[in-house]
């Protein structure tokens, strides 16, 4: 998987469906010989009411196998990965139960409709596509379930996670902070509500103390929270006094820096406890809400995309969690004193990136696991991190540049929107992942059960 999509968090797909995906690869190509192995047809666990067999495990594993032969990535011991993928296959089978329950089904044209689409992907017609796949050793029906079984999970899932899933405004804001970088600084549109007293031209010393005594008065109304709006529409001597002094949204550059500066401490709801003096006279603030901003381009805190590389050192049997961190600090010590980050890269780096020099290209919010992000997000420009511990490994990163995202303000705040609601989505899907399979009654049996052990 090159670049690990970006480290993307996946599952392991449905065997023969997801050892299809990979066909346009010479490795993919090379059929799955089931002719050497000796299939048992024995229980290995009891899922409720349904069972899944030897055979339908060794048929997952071996798919499994190939796949990850064909990233370069190192395979755990047998037994461990035999496990690892009973287990997928445990919540495979609780999530086609419920959507059983849920009345779900994938019908045979949106099934065809989406065979059609991954040979057009393949650059092949139906034909030939399906010959490929059944030249691996998959019989086109097993790929056809498969293809089924995907779909099904997808729907399932949209019907009790990703419909349910809601982002406000205020994520929104505060995502956009954490997005732009370090010393960045952060624009809010702020809605407001005002009280003015205006002044007469040429006032006396006297008639301003007696017009800022009443300002102060209501002021203090206001802050022992009386109807805000009442206050304004009997007290306020501009022209927006009917509507309760209601200023809507405004950017933080069409205001006095006075007032943005009165009110960057408040919660909404508060009111500015002194008065704000202005040309024409005296003026009580409230902050209603701050949203980030959207008035315009220029306007708008932007987005950042981080031009980005890495090293990534997988661990696994051959490397230890500490030897891992220990590599990447040595490369990061020759890095900082002058060496070439691409040549480690290219000599040391267990991603698809290597040949790039670890190159990533410009990442967008979103497009990286959360703990790549976070600490991509810390560096400034042309800085080595520490070793960064995700789920596919330890990564030295180093950022290379930053950009303002490409796009309106609109298009930009709809990139954060998408972000949020992917994580958001992502926790909640792994939640109800595990409560899903803490209801389910589960068994192993024979080999399976002894790994319990």
């Amino acid at each position: 998987m090159a670049n690990m999509n970006r480290f993307r968090s996946t599952t392991l797909a449905a065997g023969a469906f997801a050892a299809a995906l990979i066909l346009s690869s010479p490795a993919g190509a090379q059929a799955l010989s089931k002719g050497n192995v000796q299939l048992a047809d024995s229980v290995v666990a009891v899922v409720n009411s349904d069972v899944i067999t030897q055979r339908e495990l060794l048929d997952r594993v071996g798919l499994i196998t190939r796949r990850l032969q064909q990233q370069n990535a190192p395979l755990p011991p047998t037994p461990q990965l035999q496990r690892q993928v009973l287990d997928q296959m445990v919540i495979e089978r609780v999530q086609l139960q419920k959507a059983k329950e849920d009345g779900i089904n994938v019908d045979d044209a949106t099934v065809n409709r989406t065979l059609e689409r991954l040979a057009q992907q393949n650059q092949m017609t139906l034909d030939v596509y399906r010959a490929r796949i059944e030249a691996q050793g998959v019989p086109w029906s097993t790929f056809t379930r498969d293809a089924r079984t995907e779909l099904t999970l997808s729907k399932l899932r949209e019907k009790e996670v990703d419909s349910k899933i809601t982002v406000s405004d205020a994520e929104i804001a505060n995502y956009v902070a954490s997005q732009r970088g370090p010393n960045a600084k952060q624009s809010s549109d702020l809605h407001l509500q005002h009280i003015m007293f205006k002044l007469p031209p040429n006032a006396s010393q006297t008639d301003v103390a007696a017009l800022q005594a009443k300002a102060e008065a209501v002021l203090k109304e206001a802050q022992s929270g009386d109807d805000f709006a009442k206050l304004a529409k009997q007290n306020s001597q501009d022209t927006d006094a009917a509507k309760g002094g209601d200023l809507g949204f405004r950017t933080q550059g069409s205001l006095p820096a006075g007032v943005v500066s009165a009110v960057a401490t408040l919660r909404p709801g508060q009111v500015v406890p002194q008065l704000i003096r202005t040309d024409g006279g005296f003026e009580i603030i409230k902050l209603v809400e701050r949203r980030s901003g959207q008035g315009t381009a220029a306007d708008a805190p932007k987005l950042v995309q981080t031009h980005v590389r890495h090293i990534l050192l997988r661990v696994s049997d051959g490397m230890s969690e500490s030897a891992a961190r220990q590599k990447l600090l040595d490369i990061k010590r020759d890095v900082v004193g002058g060496g070439d980050f691409a040549n480690f890269a290219r000599t040391y780096s267990q991603d698809g990136s290597a040949s790039q020099g670890g190159d990533l290209g410009w990442i967008s919010p979103g497009e990286t696991v959360p703990e790549f992000e976070r600490a991509m997000n810390n560096l400034k420009d042309n800085d080595v991190s520490d070793p960064v511990r995700s789920e596919y490994g330890y990564h030295l990163i180093q950022v290379l540049a930053r950009r303002e995202a490409e796009g309106s303000a609109t298009q930009q705040l709809d990139i954060a929107r998408q972000a949020i609601g992917q994580r958001k989505a992502e926790q909640a899907y792994s939640d109800w992942l595990r409560e899903l399979r803490d209801t389910a009654y589960v068994q192993y049996k024979g080999i399976a059960a002894q790994a319990d052990q």
